[in-house]
């Protein structure tokens, strides 16, 4: 491959900037008086910059008879090189060519979020026929099939247990922190992940109608109505060709002095019209970087400047999405709650139960080392596990644990872990040599900048609202912490697509941020959609608009308010380009400008488009603002 060949392949971007940077060196030494060759230098930007612009113009015109603003540009172009002002047309050409890489590169990257997730799809199935275990493909299951899942597998379609006992991850559904026991008679949905203990289940619902495929087909649809911003020079493109053509052509038939209408056409160029959008959004999206935001979609920020709700979920981006033990109680006054704590963690040691690892890792966390193992150990399924530890027969897990080995929970014990459940809290009950000890409670922990964040969006104008896959208990609890008074638990995915699309269409653009698998086609569906990018999982950051690359969710008033004044100044940058550009075709009319200075003129104006747009860069809302 020869190196015409190598460019020809460069990435759009690489290779406009290449053209850009060889144009603007020639149009410097156009300046200069400088040429090797026989002719202006300019020419190289009129040909590297000015014929693509020619080109799309007519493409435009012929196909769809669609005027913008190259158009205007386009006959600028020609009539600056027929009356010989090279440079006038090469430095208009170049300056259009900048606008548009700007807003180029402001313009969605392409997402693979769709594949991530038909990767999460069970590819196969453990079959039950007869006495025979055969492994199919997913797709061949037939509703009434029965399937064996395995620890570890992921559900392959939706069912309902026949026989035994295990705990499923949700998360991919629900978005909930913690897995949910399930036993015979439990419902199971494709895509969620058994943890451990294998199960017998019945097949339901397969194919396309399984949990899975649904939820593929709202992310692939939830978008579909997002508008896009339209650049404002292309929006109004037919009037500014229109009045350019007539502002010349009277001015042409009344003094007779092509020149001036020339200069007219050059100075209607609406290159600071072009450059006040994306210098503005390119710098607002610099600034967003240094807080922590990448911002995937170019007219995100410009979105965001509309949005009058926030809908937030809970698990991963207001809490942290783990649960830890929070409070030990113990009843029995020979054992302290810190020697309960360390039954516990003994008896938990080698269990499977994502509840008994978390209580393990804290622990660690405070004592600094795994707790000891256990002399004895027994897993008992949906129900918790029966160790022996020092010598002690240790009995943690839920209350049917302790009533089958005939320990009796007194009213106190039920009391106090009631106002625990009440929270949406978890509660693991303990009894040491058959007799009850105590509990130990775990819950998902409140990120410590939630409140004042909250405090702080509310103070933008814009409403905070709890979308949330957990339970009532836990989101009205957690609602109550941080006094958002709009709240919607045990949403499924499809939920929280409804309840953003009913605000939606009350004329409310929502604002939706989430975090896991669950979060993705309400991140499609919202006007905005932000992910957690730190612990969030990669299809719900594909999905969205912006990512919160560390999750510091303290920084999102900033963003909000960022956007507002981004909005700022691009309607600043807008008045600024067109009043210039209406005082210098009042001076091209009486002939003061000529095409060259005219150029120099508008041009200098899309330069303080451009340093307007750069204080953006390191703008931060003033306390006394």
């Amino acid at each position: 491959m020869n190196k015409l060949e190598k460019f020809l392949e460069l990435g759009g971007t690489k290779k406009e900037i290449l053209l850009l940077v060889l144009s603007g060196i020639a149009l410097l030494s156009s300046i200069l008086d400088f040429s090797p060759f026989s002719f202006n230098m300019a020419w190289i930007a009129i040909i590297l910059c000015g014929i693509p612009i020619i080109l799309e113009a007519l493409i435009g015109l012929i196909t769809a008879f669609d005027i913008k603003a190259d158009v205007l540009v386009s006959i600028a172009l020609v009539a600056s090189v027929i009356i010989g002002e090279d440079f006038a047309a090469g430095e208009v050409a170049f300056i259009m060519q900048l606008g548009a890489l700007l807003e180029d590169l402001t313009v969605a990257r392409a997402r693979a979020g769709i594949e991530k997730l038909v990767h999460l799809t069970p590819r196969t199935a453990r079959r039950i026929s007869g006495d025979s275990e055969q492994v199919v493909s997913a797709e061949d299951v037939k509703i009434g099939d029965m399937l064996r899942v395995l620890p570890g597998e992921a559900i392959p379609v939706d069912g309902i247990i026949l026989s035994g006992e295990t705990s499923v991850n949700q998360a991919v559904m629900t978005g909930e922190s913690l897995p949910v026991d399930k036993g015979p008679g439990d419902h199971v949905s494709s895509g969620t992940v058994n943890q451990f203990g294998a199960f017998l289940m019945k097949a339901e619902k397969v194919g396309e109608d399984s949990s899975i495929q649904r939820m593929i087909r709202l992310v692939q649809s939830a978008d579909a109505g997002k508008a896009k911003i339209v650049g404002i020079a292309d929006r109004w493109a037919t009037w500014i060709v229109a009045g350019a053509l007539t502002a010349a052509a009277l001015t042409w038939l009344i003094t007779g002095e092509i020149i001036r209408a020339v200069t007219i056409l050059v100075v209607f160029c609406p290159c600071a019209l072009v450059l006040a959008t994306p210098t503005a959004i390119m710098a607002a999206i610099g600034n967003a970087t240094k807080h922590g935001f990448l911002v995937r979609e170019g007219d995100a920020l410009e979105r965001l400047s509309e949005v009058r709700k926030i809908t937030f979920d809970k698990t991963g981006t207001l809490t942290y999405g783990r649960p830890v033990v929070t409070a030990a109680e113990s009843i029995s006054g020979d054992i302290t709650e810190d020697q309960l704590f360390s039954y516990a963690a003994c008896a938990e040691s080698s269990s499977e139960h994502p509840l008994g690892k978390a209580v393990v890792q804290c622990y660690k966390q405070l004592k600094g080392q795994l707790p000891p193992r256990p002399e004895e150990f027994h897993m008992i399924p949906g129900r918790g596990v029966l160790a022996a530890v020092n010598g002690k027969s240790v009995l943690a897990g839920n209350p049917e644990l302790l009533k089958e080995n005939g320990v009796d929970l007194p009213d106190l014990i039920r009391t106090k872990a009631n106002s625990c459940l009440a929270d949406g809290s978890t509660v693991i009950y303990l009894a040491v040599d058959r007799r009850a000890a105590g509990f130990l409670v775990l819950s998902d922990t409140l990120r410590p900048d939630a409140a004042e964040m909250i405090r702080q969006v509310e103070q933008t104008g814009i409403t905070p609202v709890l979308l949330t896959g957990d339970h009532r208990n836990a989101a009205s609890h957690i609602a109550g912490l941080l006094h958002i008074r709009e709240v919607h638990s045990g949403c499924l995915p499809e939920d929280k697509l409804s309840w953003i699309d009913t605000y939606q269409k009350n004329g409310q653009p929502v604002c939706m941020i989430g975090d896991g698998i669950n979060d993705a086609p309400a991140l499609k569906k919202a006007y905005v959609g932000i992910a957690m990018g730190k612990i969030g999982s990669d299809i719900a950051v594909d999905a969205a608009d912006i990512a919160l690359v560390d999750d510091d969710i303290k920084e999102l008033p900033h963003l909000l308010r960022l956007s507002k004044r981004m909005m700022s100044v691009i309607r600043l940058n807008l008045t600024f380009s067109m009043t210039l550009n209406f005082i210098a075709i009042i001076l091209a009319v009486t002939g003061i400008l000529n095409p060259v200075i005219g150029a120099l003129v508008h041009n200098a104006g899309s330069v303080l488009v451009i340093i307007n747009s750069a204080f953006l860069l390191r703008w931060k809302k003033d306390k006394t603002e």
